[in-house]
């Protein structure tokens, strides 16, 4: 039964009313014994998502997940595999990708400037990049949990990478990554003016901050 729900819930087949079940599942697969008191069960209702075709199998669900992420990320290349804990290889996607460009549902070239190898896209994503290239810069910043697939800071763009845990956050200017919070420090991912400082600090914190970005700033 536990070996049955594995494979249909790692091929997108069927969800959980709840985390226990699938948290069990996890912990199987991965060889990890349960801790004292936490359940183990597999119990809950589960739902099937949609009819599984006649012959789903690996290359199935490889295909799968290439357009998932495709729609999580719009663009996808090889440095983006670097947030996704259970990506296929990418040797695998690409060979999706390729197909899928061959048949005219997405396309390949090169659409984000300083990524090395080949680049897959939709046609809406590319619309939308060229919308934003004509675009003048807003100045304003945006908060985003480090956990949000926004977080790509240090993978596709320059400085150091800001861990993917939901309490932390970042702030973007003009799709440049200012400054992260995490737990109680905050840190400069960048220099810029102090009047940008101050309201990415102010943007993380929720309150009046002074243009100063690294330090303890307490809750």
């Amino acid at each position: 039964m536990r070996a049955a729900l594995r494979d249909l819930v790692a091929a997108g087949l069927v969800a959980s009313d709840g985390f226990g079940g699938l948290r069990a599942i996890i912990r199987a697969s991965t060889g990890r014994p349960g801790t004292a008191g936490h359940r183990s069960s597999i119990a809950g209702r589960w739902s099937l998502l949609r009819e599984a075709p006649a012959a789903f199998g690996a290359d199935s669900a490889v295909e799968v997940q290439a357009r998932s992420l495709l729609k999580r990320y719009g663009v996808v290349c090889r440095r983006v595999l670097a947030r996704e804990s259970n990506a296929a290889p990418w040797r695998e996607l690409a060979r999706v990708y390729r197909r899928l460009e061959a048949r005219g549902e997405i396309r390949g070239g090169r659409f984000v400037a300083g990524m090395s190898g080949e680049q897959f896209a939709l046609a809406d994503a590319i619309e939308r990049l060229r919308e934003i290239r004509r675009t003048m810069p807003h100045g304003r910043c945006m908060a985003v949990s480090a956990a949000d697939p926004l977080n790509l800071a240090g993978i596709v763009t320059a400085g150091d990478r800001v861990r993917a845990v939901a309490a932390n956050r970042l702030v973007y200017c003009d799709g440049v990554p200012i400054a992260a919070l995490e737990g109680d420090y905050m840190r400069s991912l960048t220099e810029v003016e102090p009047a940008i400082a101050s309201d990415a600090a102010r943007t993380l914190t929720g309150r009046h901050m002074t243009s100063v970005v690294s330090g303890f700033v307490g809750r």
